[in-house]
């Protein structure tokens, strides 16, 4: 099979399975979801909207999360993993959108990855749900299911991300992504599938006996 054939064999399954991709992370505007993005590291979707859903109702701008302060913010989230370190990274993050962008999300890679707690997979993932900018957030999930289905050698998430920018039309980055993410969880899982059960592994690579040894991002 050669690449544009498994390009193809891979959008077919995708599309049919997820022909629409709500949102995961549950928010009410773009700076909402630029905090649940930062919340959701090492964390899942799911614990995040969990937390969330208790703080959006009263507080959603930067200056409710300046006005908080660290401790108050702590107290929100600490259900949450390495809550200290994000409530940190909310309040200078709040404090700059308000010293620099007038409490407003800006609109750029650059500007976004300037912010702290703030890097380049969380800049892309606001760029794309939050903007509708073509973006391709890798992250260690999407790393490991491009290297299963032959799209990447597998080196970091830097380089599958330029990997499958190559390989997918720009027009499809920011769905696909979230496609691949909900495929991973529901039939590629990382201790079920190792590239040998779920339909994609199964159609790219029906030869396929070992299981795929991944290189850790």
């Amino acid at each position: 099979m050669d690449e544009k054939d498994k390009i193809n064999k891979i959008l077919k399954i995708l599309n049919k399975i997820y022909p629409t991709t709500p949102i995961p992370l549950v928010h009410k505007n773009k700076f909402t979801l630029l905090m649940s993005v930062l919340l959701s590291a090492q964390c899942t979707d799911l614990n995040v909207n969990n937390v969330t859903k208790n703080i959006y109702p009263k507080y959603y701008k930067p200056e409710h999360f300046v006005k908080l302060g660290r401790k108050k913010i702590e107290r929100l989230i600490k259900s949450i993993g390495i809550f200290r370190v994000k409530a940190k990274s909310i309040y200078l993050m709040s404090k700059q959108l308000l010293d620099n962008h007038g409490g407003k999300v800006p609109k750029s890679f650059e500007e976004l990855e300037k912010l702290p707690g703030v890097g380049h997979k969380t800049a892309s993932v606001v760029m794309s749900q939050g903007f509708g900018i073509p973006a391709f957030a890798v992250d260690t999930h999407i790393h490991r299911l491009a290297q299963r289905w032959g799209l990447t050698s597998g080196k970091n998430v830097i380089q599958t991300e330029k990997d499958l920018k190559r390989l997918f039309p720009k027009k499809k980055w920011s769905k696909l992504h979230l496609q691949i993410i909900y495929y991973g969880r529901e039939f590629c899982k990382a201790r079920e599938c190792y590239g040998l059960t779920c339909k994609i592994c199964t159609t790219c690579y029906p030869n396929r006996k070992n299981p795929v040894k991944i290189k850790k991002a």
